[in-house]
């Protein structure tokens, strides 16, 4: 979970400040993706614990973005990408990894 701390209004799109957990940030990255209440974006900028995303009118329409506000908590999922890059250096930093062909082809990457 996150809460959303800032809310800027632009003339073409809304910033989303929003912040997240310690033990989300080696996950969020700039120009990355995160999902935000379910809806995929890209991480504009990240600044310790905070990251911005850009909300178009088109996204804000279309999903509840739209209606979030200063204080308001959204779930967050990080990058799929980031998870299996940390899984499969778990076994180097002193963790496990149970990355195998098998998973890798299960969640549609070979």
């Amino acid at each position: 979970m996150g809460t959303v701390r800032e809310r800027r209004e632009g003339p073409d799109f809304f910033t989303l400040a929003v912040d997240f957990p310690d033990r989300l940030a080696p996950f969020i990255i700039e120009k990355g993706s995160i999902a935000v209440d379910g809806v995929s974006l890209t991480v504009n900028k990240v600044q310790g614990g905070r990251f911005s995303v850009y909300i178009i009118p088109h996204t804000a329409q279309k999903t509840t973005l739209g209606g979030l506000k200063v204080g308001s908590q959204v779930n967050l999922e990080t990058d799929i990408i980031g998870k299996y890059v940390a899984r499969l250096l778990g076994p180097y930093r002193g963790g496990t990894s149970d990355l195998s062909e098998e998973f890798l082809a299960e969640h549609g990457f070979l």
